[in-house]
Parts: C-alpha cells; sequence; structure tokens
C-alpha cells in the first residue's frame, strides 16, 4: 500500500513538474523531460518494468542533473525570478535530481 501511495506521489509530482514547463524558455525539452518519469512511475503502478531498466534511466538522469549544476550556486527560489542563467541551471539540475530519486525508487519497490 505504500508503495502505490510513493508512486502515485511521484506520478502527481512529475505530472506537475511538466505542466508547469509551460512558460519555460524551452518547454518542448522540459515537458518531455517531466512526462517521462511520470509515466515510468505509473508503468510501475502496473507491476511493469524492470530494476534495471529504472536504474539505468535514473543513471541517466542523475549524469544530466550534474550536467546542468551552475557553475555558481545562486539560488533556486521563485521569488528570485530568473535573473541570471546560474538561478534557471540550478533549477534545471534540481529537478533531473528528482527524477533521479523517482527512477531510483521504482527501481527499489518490489513488483
Amino acid at each position: 500500500m505504500i508503495q502505490k501511495v510513493i508512486l502515485w506521489f511521484f506520478v502527481v509530482m512529475f505530472f506537475v513538474f511538466a505542466l508547469v514547463q509551460y512558460n519555460d524558455p524551452d518547454p518542448y525539452v522540459w515537458i518531455p523531460v517531466y512526462l517521462i518519469p511520470t509515466y515510468l512511475c505509473y508503468y510501475k503502478l502496473q507491476g511493469k518494468g524492470d530494476k534495471l531498466m529504472y536504474f539505468g534511466i535514473g543513471l541517466l538522469f542523475l549524469m544530466w542533473a550534474i550536467n546542468q549544476f551552475p557553475p555558481e550556486w545562486e539560488g533556486v527560489l521563485l521569488n528570485q525570478g530568473m535573473k541570471t542563467v546560474n538561478i534557471e541551471l540550478g533549477r534545471e539540475s534540481l529537478g533531473l535530481g528528482c527524477c533521479t530519486i523517482g527512477m531510483w525508487l521504482c527501481a527499489a519497490l518490489k513488483n
């Protein structure tokens, strides 16, 4: 039961992440990026997918998150707006880190 609650939490969270990307400068990249883990968490709810698939996709998200990490950390708060590229990179990196956690939890949970 707790596994289903966790997976539904991630399904909803990633779907909301995708929805708020509509006003991003490059929504064509970020909406699919968040819809992929949305679908994969739902796929896991159906008892499908294997651990290696989820771990591998999580590893790809982790490598992308590290690559997106800003050269200088300036925060990610919403009240800061999009003042600098570093804030945007920080937000993107944090979102990709959430995708990593979601995929690795899917890998860890039993079918």
